[in-house]
């Protein structure tokens, strides 16, 4: 049975922030009277995580993602509440706990921009006491699973977006961290190079074991890489559980996609569920989801069909569909 490496119980992070009136005269009123209210960042949290999971923590635009990674991580201190990553209080700051995580975010570097990467790597490596050995053999692994071995030399400034995030993820992972916060590390990059980090995402949590908390904006890092996930919405979380019973429980409609042998109407499709699209022989159906399949006999058995697909509804419509749920 695996252990709990991240204990989250009733965690809430709190900030007073100050409001200005508008004008010259607003900022005269200031000087003598400050008007203050409190936000709930992160509002009354629980989450258990064990070793090797690699969890999907999905919030829109100040849901409070940011702020929870930065508190697993000892950047911020909570209002209230407890925390325990590998067995430390991560604010306790201890050289032994910062030695076992890291923290990624896509939007942040911690490359030098006037120097090649590997002079960052060998800064990390005095910074973290990696023996020699280790950091040979680690740096190889991660270049030769990156594909970047023939741009460590080059300054940072002049690399391509997708490089640089490269090269950032192995000045990250060149201590072989067990923990791993990924704050939007897919961030800005193609579609190319999206697949590239998730492909490499997996392999290093199958390689090393790593436990990793993941938020990102693209529903595909979190498809491709999370059998489950976390939702929080303005600072509570709503769900926790499988990303598969997320699809049965909020997904509504299912699509279908037929290609006919003969041309139809749109008259003759509308009664079997919403006709989205329809093009010649080609049309797209939206129909409930617990009627797909018998609508889809039923289309197999009036009309000549030569193909036709039942999808789920895409990740990113379902995540909408909760959160407005739940604010009903």
């Amino acid at each position: 049975m695996k252990q709990s490496v991240i204990s989250v119980k009733n965690v809430s992070k709190h900030f007073k922030v100050y409001k200005k009136e508008p004008g010259l005269m607003g900022s005269f009123k200031s000087l003598f009277i400050r008007k203050y209210e409190t936000v709930k960042a992160v509002n009354d949290v629980s989450f258990e995580i064990n070793e090797g999971e690699i969890i999907g923590f999905i919030g829109q635009n100040g849901a409070g993602k940011t702020t929870t990674l930065k508190i697993l991580s000892g950047l911020l201190y909570p209002t209230s509440g407890e925390v325990s990553v590998l067995g430390f209080n991560p604010w306790d700051r201890k050289q032994e706990f910062q030695k076992q995580f890291a923290l990624i975010m896509g939007q942040k570097n911690q490359l030098w921009w006037d120097l090649p990467a590997i002079e960052s790597f060998l800064l990390n490596k005095a910074i973290y006491e990696i023996p020699d050995k280790q950091f040979t053999e680690t740096l190889e692994k991660l270049s030769t699973l990156l594909d970047v071995k023939d741009i460590l030399q080059i300054q940072v400034r002049k690399l391509s977006l997708g490089q640089r995030m490269k090269c950032e993820l192995i000045a990250a992972l060149l201590h072989n961290p067990k923990v791993l916060f990924l704050d939007e590390p897919t961030i800005g990059l193609d579609v190319v190079m999206q697949k590239t980090l998730r492909d490499f995402i997996k392999e290093y949590n199958k390689e090393f074991g790593a436990t990793i908390i993941l938020t990102s904006h693209y529903m595909d890092d979190v498809k491709e890489l999370c059998e489950r996930v976390i939702i929080i919405d303005h600072g509570t979380k709503i769900y926790d559980g499988e990303l598969d019973k997320i699809i049965k429980t909020y997904a509504r409609n299912k699509t279908l996609t037929i290609t006919f042998a003969d041309e139809v109407s749109h008259k003759e499709l509308e009664q079997f569920g919403t006709v989205k699209s329809i093009s010649e022989n080609q049309a797209t159906l939206l129909v409930k989801r617990s009627d797909a399949t018998q609508i889809a006999s039923k289309i197999l058995n009036k009309f000549k069909v030569t193909d036709l697909n039942i999808e789920e509804a895409p990740i990113e419509a379902i995540i909408r569909e909760i959160f407005s749920t739940k604010r009903e």
